[in-house]
Formats: C-alpha cells, structure tokens, sequence
C-alpha cells in the first residue's frame, strides 16, 4: 500500500500575522496543530496567496496585519484574493515583556499570528472603497490650511525682522489677508534690503494656497450636494457649531455611524472620554484620553467653542462647569461630549 504524502489543511482555520514594510512583508504562518513558521517575503498579496496554496493548499486563510502607512490596500489586496483579514491598532496587540525588549519583524508577525489564533485581536473600522478618497480629500484641505498658515506666519515674521509696521487699518488681525491687506504687502512694503525676493515669493505661495482651497472648497460643495452625503449634511449644519467642513469630516471619517453600538463608543473614537484608573478605594479620573481619531476630534473641541457663543443651553452648561472650578479646556470638553450627543 503506498502512503500518500499530499498535505491538505481542509477545514483547518490557518493564521497568517504579516509585519507590512513597503517593500517587505515578514509573515507567520500558524497552524491550529501549533506548527509554524516565519519567512521574508516581497510586499505582495498575490505572493503570499501563492505560498499558502502551496505549503498549506485547501486551508482557511486569515491574515492579521497592524494599522499603517499602508492604510487598506493591503486589506483590500488580500480579500480580494479571497484571504480574510483583520486590521489591528498596534497598541491592541497583545504583547509580552520579552516581545517588547527583543522587538523585529519576525517577532511583530509571530505576535500577531499568535493573538489571531487565540482570538485576541479586534479589527480596526474598514471604510469602504468609495469613502477613501472623500476622506482623503477633506484631509487634503486640512493640509492645505495648515501650509497656508505656516507661511503667513513667516510673512509676518519677516515683516517684523525687518521693522515693517502695519497701517491703522490692518493693526487688528482679522483684517490681515483680506485682498486688500495682500496689495499692501505686494506693492507698499519696503524691507531693509533693496530687494525683497523672499517676500515676493512667499507672497505667491499664499495666493497659490488660497487657490487650492477654493478648488477644495468647491469639490467639497459638491461632495455634500451628492446623494450619499446630502441628507446627513442638512442634518448636521443644524446642530449648533458645526460648519459646511466640521459637517463633511464628521461624514467622511465616520462612513457609516451604525458601527457604533453606543453613544460612549461614539465619544472614544472621537477621543472624548477621560482616562480613568481605580485601585481599591481608589478612583482617578484624568484628561482626555489619548485614544480616538486624532483628525475629528479636535474640530468638534473647535465646533464646541463656537456652539457656546450660539446656543443658550450649551453656554449656560460651559458657564456652570466653570464655576464649579473646573478649567475651560476640560469644560470645554465636556461641552463636546454633550454636542456629539446631539
């Protein structure tokens, strides 16, 4: 009788942790048995796939990777391939003090195949296809906004080194960058030089940043006019503080709101709950927790300062927390939990 010697991993649920590099994968392989290994490969689905229908052909595939430059694609690359995957936020892993002091890839991957087979490992949000590039396009106006803002600031640097004063008309700030402040800069200022190359030129990266916002700007109109987004957008602009930009952040880095299963939910992910730590007796409550989505969660804070100026019932609340002794930046955030309430 001839024993064949033809492995198949039918029904068997195969575990892959893979630490994704941009142009090297080190990926773990384990098996239910306990049987595994590690190898180096090129950053490829197509590449992994091939090797697990080869090694362990007929397996159940399911590959576990940490959030990263890489975003989704390699979610999206291994699924289509027919690899489930899950999308973990790296301080979720599970990890041992031996793992934290002899840290590498293979050790990355091989934590991470191991915490998937226990079932230890929960998954990040996966925002669908269509969303990404409306997020990535509210992101980009947040970018250009902040360039913008860092040469204005050396504007009015340069104009202070070189002893420029400002007439009476543009002495209060919210005067400064209108168009006729930006004519005064191009045509009355005079430096301590004869020339004024440097101005001139950061002159013309703030006209060719404001350019860019107001294309932004319209694309975003029109995003907010489209079918996915135009009934959640006039309910948001009603809510008191939130603007046409808070309104298409909120949409565009939440996708779908369903996937919160309640209000505290909500708030940590925008990073609205407090860090807390009890111990017996014990009990400390401290600032906002680090945790939650670092773009969203300082424009409803921003959202929150402008609905207190707006709303009775909010600044009547900002008003008593204040008076209670506790610091305007954490009334302020309680005022935000409340506004994400709404």
């Amino acid at each position: 009788m001839v024993q064949s010697n033809k492995k198949d991993f039918s029904g068997q649920n195969i575990s892959i942790g893979i630490d994704v590099h941009l142009r090297t994968w080190s990926v773990t392989v384990l098996t239910p048995s306990g049987f595994m290994r590690t190898h180096t490969q090129k950053a490829s689905a197509k590449e992994l796939f091939e090797h697990l229908n080869k090694h362990y052909p007929n397996g159940s595939y399911h590959a576990a990777y940490e959030t990263g430059f890489s975003g989704f694609s390699t979610y999206y690359a291994l699924t289509e391939l027919g690899i489930k995957c899950t999308v973990v936020h790296a301080a979720d892993v599970p990890t041992t003090q031996k793992e934290k002091v002899s840290k590498s890839d293979p050790v990355d991957s091989k934590k991470l195949a191991k915490a998937l087979m226990r079932g230890e490992l929960g998954s990040v949000y996966i925002h669908s296809k269509d969303s990404l590039d409306d997020r990535a396009l509210v992101r980009h106006r947040a970018t250009i906004v902040k360039l913008s803002g860092g040469i204005k600031s050396r504007i009015k640097h340069l104009l202070y080194n070189n002893g420029v004063e400002y007439p009476e008309e543009y002495f209060r700030s919210n005067r400064h960058w209108t168009r006729s402040f930006i004519t005064w800069l191009q045509n009355d200022v005079r430096l301590l030089s004869d020339t004024r190359v440097s101005l001139d030129l950061l002159i013309a990266e703030v006209l060719h940043y404001r350019e860019r916002l107001l294309d932004v700007n319209r694309r975003l109109r029109s995003l907010a006019r489209s079918d996915r987004y135009a009934e959640k957008y006039g309910i948001l602009m009603s809510v008191p503080g939130i603007g046409s930009t808070i309104a298409m952040s909120l949409l565009t880095e939440i996708d779908d709101i369903g996937r919160f299963s309640n209000q505290r939910q909500f708030a940590s992910f925008l990073g609205l709950v407090p860090m807390m730590s009890s111990s017996g007796d014990k009990e400390y409550v401290g600032e906002k927790t680090f945790r939650g989505n670092k773009f969203l969660g300082p424009k409803i804070v921003e959202a929150s300062w402008i609905a207190i100026r707006h709303d009775a019932e909010l600044s009547a609340k900002f008003g008593a927390l204040c008076t209670r002794g506790m610091k305007s930046q954490e009334a302020i955030i309680r005022i935000a939990r409340k506004l994400s309430n709404i």
